[in-house]
């Protein structure tokens, strides 16, 4: 069996190896929109007040980002992320989903496409480059999507759930979501099952243990498992997702 190259503190494959992942799970998503009826399309995902409608042209809106990004990394430029802010992320999402059922599948496609392409674009040491999204580098908008697209896949509710995630992305997930810890809290994360403890923030001890899966799930606000445990109490509440 091939070994994966994997930063161990993010738990995040190389470059290479998580650009196999997600063209894999591009296909995946793409293949599942085509089969979803009209009907299918626009009920309701996991997340509340969206369809799955609203889910494909977010993602759709964000591949599209994400290859800006890219581009003008590649050209030593920085631009903001979506212009105009989460306001108007929010609005393209509101435009996007009163375009005809074809048309989100058709945008969905061609932007995951693109995205790709640019991706295809980038040397091994252009993935240091310097971005906006998250004032970080270009491989931060490599995780930015891995994340993304398999979260929600989960959210469009036709079958993928969290314990199927990659061993690789809940790691991940509970090293990157950290932040969402509160203030004034000490929370140690022990996997029972697999992967490493994890300790977040500063203050009043908190441990939480189950399944690693099951652990990145809550981090993720994707549902909470009977399997996970906290002590003493109950579980902290996370702040929102930024």
């Amino acid at each position: 069996m091939t070994s994966i190259s994997r930063d161990e503190s993010t738990g995040v494959p190389a470059p290479a190896e998580l650009l196999v992942m997600v063209r894999q799970r591009d296909a995946d998503l793409l293949a599942t929109v085509e089969r979803l009826d009209d009907a299918a399309l626009r009920g309701p995902s996991a997340l509340p007040g969206w369809s799955r409608a609203h889910v494909l042209v977010h993602l759709t809106n964000l591949a599209s980002a994400m290859a800006r990004q890219a581009d003008h990394a590649l050209r030593g430029e920085l631009v903001d992320v979506y212009d105009g802010g989460r306001p108007a992320r929010d609005a393209g999402i509101g435009e996007g989903v009163r375009e005809p059922d074809a048309r989100i599948r058709a945008a969905l496609a061609s932007a995951v496409t693109a995205l790709e392409a640019r991706w295809a674009l980038v040397a091994p040491a252009d993935w240091d480059r310097p971005v906006r999204y998250r004032n970080g580098t270009l491989d931060g908008t490599l995780h930015c999507w891995w994340r993304e697209i398999e979260i929600h896949l989960v959210d469009l509710d036709i079958g993928y759930r969290t314990d199927q995630w990659p061993v690789a992305l809940a790691e991940h997930l509970t090293e990157f979501l950290g932040w969402r810890v509160p203030d004034g809290v000490s929370l140690r994360l022990v996997p029972t099952d697999r992967g490493r403890p994890r300790t977040h923030g500063v203050g009043e001890p908190v441990e939480v243990t189950g399944p690693l899966t099951d652990l990145a799930a809550w981090l993720a606000g994707r549902g909470v498992s009977p399997a996970i445990r906290s002590r003493p109490g109950g579980l902290p509440a996370l702040t929102a997702w930024t």
